[in-house]
């Protein structure tokens, strides 16, 4: 059983409101394989300067990464039997701005 297994539900969807991440990056991806390799993507955007925290997103688990002290993108989870059944990513810095943003302390 690899990590992805054990986290991801097979049918696993990833949504995402990219607003000013690259085009490149998918807007959906599904399927724990897809989500995997998307989530690398995304990974590979990190630098020193994003730091990320874990949030309550719409009541939810979620994080919130932020860059240079700013909110940079929400994630949100949906979570059933214990596997993760969606991903939905905000990345709209003008919808950003908007959120009220609750981070929990570590």
């Amino acid at each position: 059983m690899t990590k992805r297994d054990a986290v991801l539900d097979p049918d696993v969807v990833l949504r995402a409101d990219r607003g000013g991440v690259p085009q490149n990056a998918s807007k959906e991806a599904r399927g724990a394989a897809a989500v995997a390799k998307q989530s690398l993507f995304f990974s590979r955007l990190a630098s020193a300067e994003r730091i990320v925290r874990p949030a309550l997103v719409n009541g939810a688990a979620g994080v919130v990464a932020f860059e240079h002290g700013r909110p940079h993108s929400v994630m949100g989870f949906t979570v059933r039997g214990g596997k993760i059944v969606e991903i939905y990513v905000l990345a709209d810095p003008a919808r950003l701005d908007q959120l009220d943003l609750a981070v929990l302390k570590d």
